[in-house]
């Protein structure tokens, strides 16, 4: 009994540390560390094509307040969480380069190094994977702090599939 309450409490602090996000005063991770972003392509591409959408790549890391700013915009204003929900397949990816190695560095290489461009990055595929474009986000950007949701959502629209 003694023997299963020890490794009931090495699984739950295994299981906790893995979940701790990985910069911890930034909050909650928005990319996953330990995902394969060729897969998740490979899988939101499935569904864009199923769903008659195109997929919406955000290319960024942990530790980019940018990062953290456009995603915030994504899921919190209402119009723009709308549209990316009818139109678009969104995968995070993280590119970010840690303790000497370079996360999903063959997603950043299968598209022309688009992370050249700053973090994040929005790359914009039809459901067959054709890259239809590379945006910047600071073009998105409004003042010193936000994104300006107008601008995401006229990008949006430019790049949804059209019927």
């Amino acid at each position: 009994m003694r023997s299963l309450r020890h490794l009931a409490l090495l699984l739950a602090t295994a299981l906790a540390l893995h979940a701790a996000p990985e910069y911890p005063g930034r909050g909650p991770d928005i990319y996953d560390t330990e995902a394969d972003g060729e897969q998740d392509i490979a899988r939101a591409l499935h569904a864009a094509k199923a769903g008659h959408k195109h997929v919406l790549l955000q290319l960024g890391a942990n530790w980019c307040i940018w990062c953290r700013r456009l995603h915030q915009t994504f899921e919190e204003n209402a119009e723009i969480a709308a549209l990316l929900k009818q139109r678009f397949v969104v995968v995070a990816v993280d590119v970010n380069r840690r303790d000497g190695k370079k996360r999903n560095i063959a997603v950043n290489e299968r598209y022309g190094n688009p992370v050249q461009h700053g973090l994040p990055v929005l790359l914009v595929l039809d459901a067959d994977g054709r890259l239809l474009v590379t945006q910047e986000t600071g073009a998105l950007e409004e003042g010193k702090d936000a994104h300006d949701p107008a601008k995401i959502l006229a990008f949006l629209r430019r790049w949804q599939p059209t019927e």
